[in-house]
């Protein structure tokens, strides 16, 4: 091999930092959903009923939302390491708590600042990780990030589910608090003091400015709408699994298990051609992913075409994720903690709203059915934004090209 390719090959790795904020996001989405696995056991040890231990989800729901923006703005002016090593440390502190805690207001708002933690990481280690990668690199960096996410539903979710039944709902906790401490040991090893030689002129002024940029906004309507829709369903995916297309309860999480997979390897697809063609990366995901949820509602009683759209849902749905992360930066400026934090609140928003909306269709005339149906009008309208961008596109392309008298 030349020494140039040797050059090329290097230059197409991504840096250990991406890996790592990656770990990161695997304990972060374990904790998140592994809470609702273990409700029951968390509700009998507190000593409340499995309604009201249902708040700590919505705990970690309201912290995601309304945290990233907020803690942004709090940690401008800290380096990104600093602030990633933070946000672990509360992470890991606030699992130590809760574990401890035979309250449940006190591990309920242990949850709200575990969220407000695992926001600002999120935020943060988009940015990170999309500059350590290089703009040729950066949507295939944010899916191995993402992709910790979705490594958290195959594996992080069911082991943390089944220690906790075994040895109760604190075990999991105790777990994922020693492994955040390990990560941060691995970020302070890997990870940049600061974003660049610039980032001391970062102010809270220079991130509200990126407010301005209109399509960064488009990409946030996006993103909410997507996300409505795909994850909307997707909240009530089991009893459609279950009562519709008639498929026994002990396979249910097998079926889960490979929609997991189906997002992990949408995920790192949808990275690998987003830098090249981000827009249509987007359109091809949503389309598909609308497309699959008409179906799902259509042959909703026939298990085999109910499981294979379940991996193609799980594949789209999430495939197009890091590229609209990465096309919010790239509108509001790489180095905006800011922007990527409103996508993380866009991304939550869209769940907690798809989620809600859905509900509401199961008592309709559609029933179990209703959630697919609503998920795919959702996302389907999440083209309209899409296309907006396309539209603006073409148009910065015409006026950028020169003119014929110039040219001669």
């Amino acid at each position: 091999m030349t020494q140039s390719g040797r050059q090329t090959k290097r230059s197409t790795r991504l840096p250990a930092v991406v890996y790592v904020i990656g770990a990161g996001i695997f304990l972060m989405g374990t904790t998140e959903f592994m809470i609702a696995g273990l409700l029951p056991e968390t509700a009998a040890d507190l000593g409340v009923d499995v309604a009201r231990a249902g708040l700590l989800i919505t705990a970690f729901a309201i912290g995601m939302i309304i945290g990233p923006p907020v803690m942004a703005l709090a940690t401008v002016r800290l380096p990104a390491r600093a602030t990633l090593m933070g946000a672990l440390a509360v992470f890991a502190a606030g699992h130590v708590v809760a574990a401890v805690s035979d309250s449940f207001t006190v591990v309920a708002a242990t949850r709200f600042v575990t969220a407000l933690a695992t926001g600002t990481f999120w935020a943060v280690g988009a940015v990170v990780a999309a500059k350590a990668a290089g703009p040729g690199n950066s949507a295939r960096a944010l899916a191995v990030m993402s992709g910790g996410l979705s490594l958290a539903v195959i594996a992080g979710v069911p082991i943390g589910t089944f220690a906790g039944q075994l040895s109760g709902w604190r075990g999991p906790f105790w777990m994922l608090a020693v492994l955040a401490a390990a990560t941060i040991a691995a970020v302070a090893m890997v990870a940049p003091a600061t974003a660049d030689e610039g980032a001391h002129t970062v102010s809270i002024r220079a991130e509200l400015s990126t407010l301005r940029e209109r399509r960064m906004w488009v990409v946030l309507g996006a993103i909410t709408l997507a996300q409505a829709g795909f994850l909307g369903a997707y909240s009530f995916i089991t009893p459609l699994l279950t009562e519709r297309a008639r498929i026994p309860t002990a396979l249910v999480p097998v079926v889960l298990i490979v929609f997991g997979l189906g997002a992990l390897g949408g995920t790192l697809v949808g990275g690998r051609f987003g830098d090249r063609r981000p827009l249509v990366t987007v359109i091809t995901a949503i389309s598909l992913t609308t497309a699959a949820l008409l179906m799902l509602a259509a042959v909703a009683d026939h298990p085999v075409l109910v499981v294979v759209l379940v991996v193609v849902l799980g594949a789209s749905g999430l495939g197009a994720n890091p590229v609209l992360i990465a096309q919010t930066l790239s509108y509001a400026g790489r180095q905006s903690a800011l922007a990527s934090s409103l996508a993380t609140a866009a991304f939550n928003l869209g769940t907690a709203g798809g989620s809600a909306l859905a509900a509401v269709t199961l008592s309709t005339a559609v029933g179990l059915a209703g959630p697919a149906m609503l998920g795919a009008l959702l996302t389907g309208c999440a083209l309209v934004p899409v296309g907006v961008l396309v539209v603006a596109s073409q148009v910065k392309q015409h006026h950028a090209r020169p003119c014929p008298a110039a040219v001669s």
